[in-house]
């Protein structure tokens, strides 16, 4: 029951994190591409556009760094996890891996709440839309929040010894199972 409510939420979330990332890139792209024919082909110049721009990027980047923590898509170094052929020790591995990612990703929260605080209690604006920095400030702190849940689910997984996809295997293992 519990299992099939934290799979729909998350089908549900990665729906909503798709969606937000589809129509940022639109946005990024279409707003680039006004950029680009307003100054070179009609000799326009728009004030606020790259603010507007820079917006949706920063949302675009912290929505597509959510997604990849998500499915367990970032940057990861297994050059040890992928030469340790006992299971336990890989699990051990990777639960202290989930530990440091976890603890790292909350001292990022920390962090992003501290700037994002600092933001509402001194406000600022872009130059040329008065927009308030907030937002993408709040980009940053969505992020990090995210990628902060996604990590305790990743050690609380490697905890149970829950292994939603193939753990990586070294060489010697693979051909004993085949």
């Amino acid at each position: 029951m519990i299992v099939r409510f934290f799979t729909a939420l998350d089908h549900k979330i990665g729906w909503f994190l798709n969606a937000t990332a589809l129509i940022s890139s639109l946005m990024l792209v279409g707003l680039m591409l006004f950029l680009v024919a307003a100054r070179y082909i009609f000799g326009w110049s728009i004030v606020g556009l790259l603010e507007l721009i820079m917006m949706f990027g920063m949302w675009l980047y912290m929505v597509g760094s959510l997604i990849a923590s998500r499915k367990r898509e970032h940057l990861v170094v297994d050059f040890i996890q992928t030469n340790i052929r006992d299971r336990q020790i890989r699990r051990i591995h990777q639960g202290f891996l989930s530990l440091v990612t976890l603890v790292i990703t909350l001292f990022f929260v920390y962090l992003s709440y501290r700037m994002l605080k600092w933001g509402m209690r001194r406000p600022q604006h872009t130059p040329g839309l008065s927009l308030p920095l907030w937002i993408p400030q709040s980009a940053i702190m969505f992020a990090s929040v995210g990628c902060a849940v996604y990590a305790l689910r990743d050690f609380i997984q490697s905890v149970i010894g829950y292994h939603p996809e193939p753990v990586v295997v070294a060489e010697t293992d693979q051909q004993e199972t085949n």
